[in-house]
């Protein structure tokens, strides 16, 4: 097999031209049967095969540089630098991750995870060999969904001022995650469907190469080209900016790949290659719904049906199917999605109010403003996101919704931990950044009843509402837990004796599995979810921290800046009698893993915290173990608040 001979960077050198067809179809042959096995990025990384290829036969690495935007589509790239071993643990604990690592590989000369950030990251490393006196080629890889994203709209902005070589592959597959709408998008169609050009194109290169016609009559004919692709052509968005522009160029055509690389490193200042690809290009299934295959679990190859079946709703399913049927009692409900309508379930809505459901792009900072402007009018919108993704509009939740106290729902999907993500995609922040902004209200549900609950309380609520709920499997549990949600107010699930564990969210069900455990071991801890972790519960809290000698905080959040360490505020800034002690994640950022190892590693799985409450029980010379023979039963208020 031709891939066994690419061992390092720069093998695919050493494989003949009339070979790399072969090599491709080898390539990806190689990525549908380990991703089957280990889940990850397929359609865009099959839409790549070529591209990337070229890439690699035309640079030097690591001495050139290539940087992808989002970087999902980098699996092609990290096979050509030598990590096929690296495929059996991909997105796993200390495995390979699914996306550039610079520890992982000199070849991976930026880290990425979210989109529109190729160009400016590109146009810093070029300022960067300049001013070293370096000379090496700089190339960013970016989608055309990642076009709509202010940030690299700003970035091509600042290409014309350069004098030297930098090199823009925009790699044109008519989609992001779902299908690209817009401005853009239909700029770049214009020229993706002209047909004409493209056939005229390709019929006098193909006869100027079998007649050897000379190299100034070559010349005479890409002049002419030039030409006729000025009139028939309606985008010229990139020259006009002062940008060099090349192509349509076929994706899936090597040699035609490999020259237009070639032509575009002899270019002065920026170029940008634009270059047609097919996502999931090779693989049927992938073909005809690349949606589906843009990230995924294990599946079968056969079919490209899933290897597990999902037997209990998300909570995406249950926001999905909650939103819905909050827009048929609400006519003023709009609903606002980022390029994510099927990762945040609005695709439903979209379906049932078209007029009232908004597809801005990837544009998380506009999405947001927006929304603003709708709410400004008199409609009340859901801005669904991604909790990792809302951290780039921050400033527009400041300034232009809480500012106002506008009436905005943050329906913030995947908080918390994210698995096999990985770093990039942790929501585990938004707890503090949102907790920062005053006016803001942030809500987390205890189960699937609770989010269906607190979205009708964000409805009918006259401001700012953030409500974050975590990736996976909605909890069934605790449903007889029920108490109505009034602003501000906790939940009183067990009382206890000596400690109390305020829970936030997610780690509303760990804390009850944590109580019973620690029944079994004779300490009789309270249980409290929080629903509200801005405002703070402060009735509950003094009373908490007046009847309990221990207040365990627990969140899927990072320690600083988070719930506990407010509630850690309160009680020593009221010299209030109770230690408080966090559970919550260290200052760091998390490594992907599974979820369950996520949680062990910060301390929040089921054990860790058992432990912790001992420890903060020894602390206070408190004795709570029962005697031999003694059963413990653990007092319950079902429902209710304070």
């Amino acid at each position: 097999m031709l891939l066994e001979q690419i061992q390092q960077e720069n093998d695919i050198k050493k494989i003949p031209p009339e070979q790399l067809e072969q090599l491709a179809e080898e390539i990806r042959q190689f990525l549908i049967a380990h991703i089957s096995e280990t889940g990850g990025h397929l359609a865009s990384n099959l839409g790549v095969v070529e591209l990337t290829m070229a890439l690699h036969y035309v640079l030097q690495l690591p001495e050139d540089k290539i940087i992808w935007d989002v970087g999902h589509q980098s699996y092609v790239h990290k096979l050509l630098t030598g990590r096929q071993e690296g495929f059996a643990t991909l997105r796993q604990k200390d495995g390979m991750s699914g996306f550039p690592k610079r520890k992982e590989s000199p070849c991976d000369a930026f880290e990425t995870g979210h989109s529109s950030t190729s160009i400016s990251a590109g146009l810093g490393y070029v300022q960067a060999r300049d001013l070293s006196g370096e000379d090496y080629t700089v190339v960013s890889v970016i989608g055309d969904g990642a076009m709509t994203g202010g940030m690299a709209l700003e970035a091509l902005n600042n290409i014309p001022s350069l004098t030297t070589n930098f090199m823009v592959v925009l790699n044109d597959n008519n989609m992001s995650i779902a299908e690209n709408v817009g401005g853009v998008s239909k700029l770049l169609n214009t020229v993706r469907t002209n047909e004409g050009f493209i056939q005229l194109k390709s019929d006098i290169e193909e006869t100027f190469t079998k007649n050897n016609v000379g190299k100034r009559a070559i010349e005479r004919m890409r002049n002419t080209k030039n030409r006729l692709r000025r009139l028939l052509l309606p985008n010229k968005l990139f020259e006009n900016m002062g940008i060099t522009y090349l192509g349509p160029v076929d994706g899936h055509d090597i040699g035609t790949l490999i020259r237009a690389f070639q032509r575009a490193k002899l270019q002065r200042g920026g170029v940008i290659v634009h270059v047609l690809t097919e996502k999931g290009k090779g693989y049927e299934p992938a073909q005809a719904n690349p949606r589906k295959f843009h990230g995924l679990a294990p599946f079968y190859v056969a079919t490209g049906e899933p290897r597990a079946t999902k037997d209990q709703p998300c909570y995406t399913d249950i926001f999905s199917a909650s939103v819905k049927a909050l827009g048929e009692r609400h006519p003023e409900l709009v609903a606002v999605t980022a390029a994510m309508p099927d990762g945040t379930g609005l695709s439903a809505f979209g379906e049932e109010f078209p007029r009232r459901f908004f597809d801005v792009g990837i544009a998380e900072e506009h999405a947001v403003t927006f929304a603003a402007g709708m709410a400004a009018g008199g409609m009340h919108p859901v801005v669904a996101v991604y909790s990792s993704f809302l951290q780039r509009a921050y400033d527009q939740i400041l300034h232009d919704v809480c500012m106002q106290q506008l009436p905005v729902i943050f329906a913030i999907d995947r908080a918390g931990f994210v698995g096999s993500d990985g770093e990039t995609h942790q929501g585990v922040f938004d707890l503090s950044y949102l907790s920062s902004i005053p006016g803001m209200t942030v809500m987390a549900p205890k189960n699937r009843w609770e989010l269906h609950q607190m979205l009708r309380f964000a409805v009918g609520f006259q401001g700012p509402v953030a409500i974050r709920y975590p990736k996976g499997t909605a909890s069934g549990k605790m449903k007889e837990y029920s108490s109505p949600i009034e602003h501000g107010v906790s939940e009183t699930l067990c009382e206890g004796k000596h400690v109390v564990l305020l829970a936030v969210g997610s780690m509303v069900e760990t804390a009850m599995d944590v109580r019973e455990q620690l029944l079994a071991g004779g300490i009789d801890c309270g249980v409290v979810n929080a629903r509200f972790v801005k405002p703070l519960d402060e009735a509950m809290l003094a009373r908490l921290a007046q009847e309990y000698d221990v207040i365990v905080t627990m969140e899927e959040n990072v320690v600083t800046g988070g719930f506990g360490q407010q509630v850690e505020a309160f009680v020593r800034g009221r010299d209030l009698p109770a230690r408080v002690e966090i559970a919550a994640i260290p200052d760091r950022f998390v490594c992907q893993a599974t979820v369950a190892q996520q949680r062990a590693e910060a301390g929040l799985d089921v054990g860790s915290v058992c432990g912790l409450v001992r420890s903060a029980l020894d602390k206070t010379g408190k004795k709570t173990e029962k005697k031999p023979g003694q059963k413990s039963a653990g007092r319950r208020k079902s429902g209710g608040s304070h």
